[in-house]
């Protein structure tokens, strides 16, 4: 597939684009950024910017197969970036005729009543408000083949190859693992029009997603 990142250059992005070129996918890795999206053959390094308007975005992924919206500007730029620049990028992808969207969240960022009895959420309640209001757009205002995939407290470690789906409570992920939900739900019909919210755990993520 031809599959279009936004948020090519961070973190998770770059975990998730070197599985799924691993998978034969050609992967459109766009950014402002574009020294620091990751060089491997299949990746082509795109600039752009969620400043943009629907019109100029909507050309710039024209022809593709899906869009993920793996931006995040760490509390800079919320409202421009996280909340008004994901629901550009939603109504551009159905200009264009891309209906497969996938959207990396926030774990319970659709449950604000769960917000402040979350120690780890407590901090991030100003970017969990841009996640609900971007959510909500998609769920709501959109005819895409979405998937929204809600991790907890991303974690610079390695993977564990397991996760636990609809947790009680917030807690953390690898980025490894989050990286590999995100690509396993790519081609899965059956994460379509779901929320997927996760933490750490005990099922293998291959079963967790067959189970969706």
């Amino acid at each position: 597939m031809k599959v279009f990142i936004v948020g090519g250059s961070g973190r998770v992005a770059a975990a998730v684009i070197q599985e799924l070129v691993k998978r034969g996918h050609e992967v459109y890795a766009a950014s402002r950024h574009t020294e620091s999206i990751i060089k491997a053959d299949g990746v082509v390094p795109v600039e752009f910017d969620l400043h943009s308007d629907v019109a100029a975005m909507t050309q710039q992924i024209k022809g593709m197969d899906a869009v993920y919206f793996l931006a995040g500007s760490r509390g800079k730029d919320l409202l421009q970036t996280d909340a008004f620049g994901a629901v550009k990028l939603m109504q551009a992808s159905e200009n264009a005729g891309v209906k497969r969207y996938i959207q990396l969240s926030s774990i319970f960022a659709t449950e604000p009543d769960k917000w402040k009895d979350e120690p780890s959420l407590q901090s991030i309640i100003d970017y969990d408000i841009a996640k609900f209001f971007t959510d909500e757009w998609l769920i709501h205002n959109t005819q895409l083949d979405y998937t929204i995939v809600g991790p907890s407290v991303l974690e610079e470690t390695p993977g564990t190859g397991k996760i636990a789906l609809n947790p009680d409570h917030a807690g953390t992920n690898p980025i490894p693992d989050v990286a590999e939900v995100l690509v396993d739900v790519l081609e899965k019909k059956n994460t379509y029009g779901k929320l997927i919210q996760m933490t750490s755990g005990q099922t293998p993520i291959d079963e967790a997603i067959d189970s969706i």
